[in-house]
């Protein structure tokens, strides 16, 4: 169960080449849901305020390195998007102790989900794309595939693209970002009240890898029928209300 005797302390991650920009309306919704909250947005390095840093090759290397980014005195409760889920996983098993619980959000493992799974086969052309494409075609291809809400939003995709030009991910972080989350695979079952969310309609990480995460581990699961991959960025409002519904529920 989790306690609500003292401030809630949330900690975001992102995912792939993302930085705490990327949430976009979703902090401020959260925020409203809970008042007295601390909620920390801590960088992967090679991405954001951390571009000038090499990202690692490893989830391990990017849970040990985002630890340093925050405060410990209190257990955490994550909010994790995709890859950022991965390192949630990783975070809550080999340091329980600093971990109260965890969101994950349209994220995925080995071996739990086939890679076929993990990433849809029909996003295979457009990420291999991305490679090949400038700064800021990359920008309007990731937006294209992640949102089903805002896939054609000029004005936010001149902020993306904004972001990149200020806090360029240099290639060689964006690809051990990549390497990390194919080599990521699950070890052991986490200890802590976990929720999942997914997007059903999400094109680029197939639902039924947040649904064998829910049946292996036998955890809460809430489903979103339109929102794409970035559900943050879709659906704020309604994944803010959805974690406090969650957390009333789960306050011993």
């Amino acid at each position: 169960m989790v306690s609500m005797n003292r401030p809630a302390h949330f900690v975001l991650l992102r995912g792939l080449w993302r930085e705490a920009r990327h949430w976009g309306e979703f902090p401020a919704q959260l925020q409203q849901q809970f008042p007295g909250a601390l909620i920390g947005m801590p960088d992967i390095p090679g991405n954001g305020l951390r571009n000038h840093e090499t990202s690692p090759d490893t989830i391990v290397g990017m849970t040990d390195a985002l630890r340093q980014q925050v405060d410990l005195s209190q257990p955490i409760r994550l909010v994790a998007l995709s890859m950022g889920g991965m390192i949630a996983i990783d975070w809550m098993t080999r340091y329980p102790a600093e971990i109260e619980t965890a969101v994950l959000i349209n994220t995925s493992a080995r071996p739990l989900s086939p890679f076929y799974h993990r990433l849809r086969w029909t996003a295979y052309p457009h990420v291999l794309s991305l490679i090949f494409h400038s700064a800021e075609q990359r920008e309007a291809d990731i937006l294209r595939l992640t949102s089903n809400r805002y896939s054609h939003d000029g004005k936010l995709l001149q902020n993306w693209q904004q972001w990149q030009r200020q806090n360029p991910v240099s290639p060689i972080s964006a690809k051990n970002q990549l390497l990390a989350a194919m080599r990521f695979s699950v070890t052991a079952k986490p200890q802590q009240p976990l929720l999942v969310v997914t997007s059903r309609s999400d094109r680029l990480v197939d639902y039924r890898c947040s649904q064998k995460l829910m049946q292996t581990w036998n955890a809460d699961y809430v489903e979103h029928e339109s929102a794409g991959h970035d559900l943050p960025l879709d659906e704020p409002g309604w994944l803010a209300e959805i974690i406090q519904r969650w957390f009333t529920a789960a306050i011993d």
